[in-house]
């Protein structure tokens, strides 16, 4: 079973090596890099705005662009964290702890030469566990009917819902907002239309890249209209400088292996975002260091660790995505969205179905990888240039693109104002603290879970015991009710430890001992 993976692995590689598929991979690494090092923009924004380009695209090609942008985007992110303490994206935040103090001692160049060998390491790893998990997934493939995938995008949506960021009940909220515009249009079973409130142009459906470009494209600049500041600075890094010392590289060996384990673990798990990964990377370092006092001066086993957690989950996050349909995150539910659109199913059977996009795309993961570390070496100054652009110039170049790129897809000037609709309910959705992701995820996974739910109930001849009779149904099922009731106890108990400190803070307050039964 291992040697027909590495065969297949082979083969993928003569598919990711041919002129046209190298040439893609390559303009995706290249833009996620640029995309990753400017503040605000984001692998979501820059696939949101490269989405159009995939329509007329051969599926393989389309994948693998879209992939390079997503871990390309991660390499770039370090570059203004560490040298800038500017955390261009989320995930980057906890690098900035330990990797701009770094900057300050003259060693900014070392931790980027730790991050990039953090990097291919950490991704080096999850591809490996992406080949030799594949034959497992091939060999229960034929086990999953529609009873099995209903309950596993049942999971996915749950994870997506309660795991985001904040309130798992508007993460759950913003999830059934995404189903109800999931479902907008005409049903394939009855021929009828479905809330499109009389309006023919949402008689096919909402266009998932003007859902997309709208809620992480215009909410962004929305959000950051009133920014008129440059942010970059006159910081230059040599290629000498980023050579890290025998003793760096020491240090940071064993926290790059944890970090990288972490991120594995992560990435197998739904709904859990890179940005949990890398502190919770960064928290466990500390946690063993025997100086944990040390961390937030200039640690390089702060940068090595949540910057291998980071890029082992992005690449390990293709697991669940393209083998079980359930992504891990937004940008994952964006490139579920654009295998959809090239006709192709995710799920067990992808990878005997599709063998040659599974194992092509498995193979420019590594081509990919080794293109931005060159990349990277000499570009590295041009990097830290670009972070000087004013938002007045940035934001409004990039709704430029945003409106050409959906206008682009059906020639339609109506698919321009959803993306306004969307953008400016995007921006009143973050105001009010709702997260915005789980719209994304419940529009990609909602017509495939009523899809399965209809054939599976219409197998069972109406019997919802089906759902709990099957055993890998069943089993997800479970989990699923275990979620809820966990998210359930953690709200009681939150709720019951906010209380109990209001009961004590006018004792505290007053200086007088509480008495019991007083």
């Amino acid at each position: 079973m291992i040697a027909q993976s590495l065969m297949d692995l082979w083969q993928g590689f003569g598919i990711a090596l041919q002129p046209h598929n190298l040439m893609w991979s390559f303009f995706g690494v290249l833009i996620g890099n640029l995309i990753g090092v400017l503040p605000g923009m984001g692998a979501l924004s820059a696939i949101s705005m490269l989405l159009p380009l995939t329509y007329t695209m051969h599926a393989i090609p389309a994948i693998m662009m879209l992939a390079g942008i997503f871990y390309g985007s991660q390499y770039g992110g370090a570059i203004g964290a560490i040298l800038l303490n500017l955390p261009c994206h989320p995930p980057h935040a906890v690098t900035c702890l330990d990797g701009y103090p770094l900057t300050k001692q003259g060693k900014g160049g070392s931790a980027l030469g730790i991050t990039m060998i953090a990097s291919f390491f950490a991704a080096s790893f999850g591809i490996i566990v992406m080949i030799f998990a594949s034959p497992l997934l091939v060999s229960i493939a034929f086990k999953f009917g529609p009873t099995e995938i209903f309950s596993i995008m049942l999971l996915g949506l749950l994870c997506g819902g309660t795991m985001s960021k904040g309130s798992p009940l508007k993460g759950v909220a913003m999830t059934v907002v995404g189903l109800m515009i999931g479902i907008v249009g005409t049903d394939v079973n009855s021929g009828t239309q479905r809330f499109t409130m009389g309006l023919i142009e949402l008689s096919d459906k909402v266009e998932l890249v003007a859902l997309a470009l709208g809620l992480f494209g215009v909410t962004e600049f929305l959000r950051s209209v009133n920014r008129m500041d440059a942010v970059g600075s006159g910081i230059k890094v040599s290629l000498r400088d980023m050579r890290p010392s025998k003793a760096e590289l020491k240090r940071s060996f064993f926290p790059m292996v944890r970090g990288t384990l972490i991120g594995t673990l992560f990435g197998a798990m739904p709904g859990t975002g890179p940005t949990i990964t890398t502190f919770i990377a960064y928290a466990f370092e500390r946690k063993i260091s025997k100086t944990p006092e040390k961390f937030g001066q200039g640690m390089i086993e702060g940068v090595a660790s949540p910057e291998a957690a980071s890029h082992s989950k992005t690449q390990v996050d293709f697991i669940p995505t393209m083998s079980l349909g359930i992504p891990g995150d937004a940008v994952m539910a964006l490139i579920l969205g654009a295998l959809l659109i090239q006709g192709i199913q995710p799920g067990p059977q992808l990878i005997t179905e599709h063998a040659d996009l599974f194992w092509g795309l498995i193979a420019s993961f590594w081509i990919g990888n080794v293109l931005l570390i060159i990349l990277n070496i000499p570009l590295i100054g041009i990097w830290v240039k670009l972070l000087q652009v004013p938002y007045r110039y940035l934001f409004p170049s990039a709704l430029f693109f945003i409106a050409v790129g959906v206008y682009s897809t059906n020639n339609s000037l109506f698919e321009i104002g959803e993306v306004l609709v969307f953008g400016v309910a995007g921006a009143i959705f973050v105001a009010l603290k709702f997260p915005i992701a789980p719209i994304l995820l419940g529009y990609v996974l909602g017509p495939m879970v009523e899809e399965n739910f209809r054939r599976a109930v219409l197998l069972s001849r109406g019997d919802l015991m089906v759902f709990i009779q099957r055993p890998i149904s069943a089993a997800f099922v479970l989990i699923s009710t275990l979620l809820i009731l966990g998210q359930i106890f953690f709200a009681i108990r939150g709720s019951l430890k906010k209380r109990k400190a209001l009961t004590l803070r006018p004792a505290a307050l007053t200086g007088m001992p509480v008495i019991e039964g007083e």
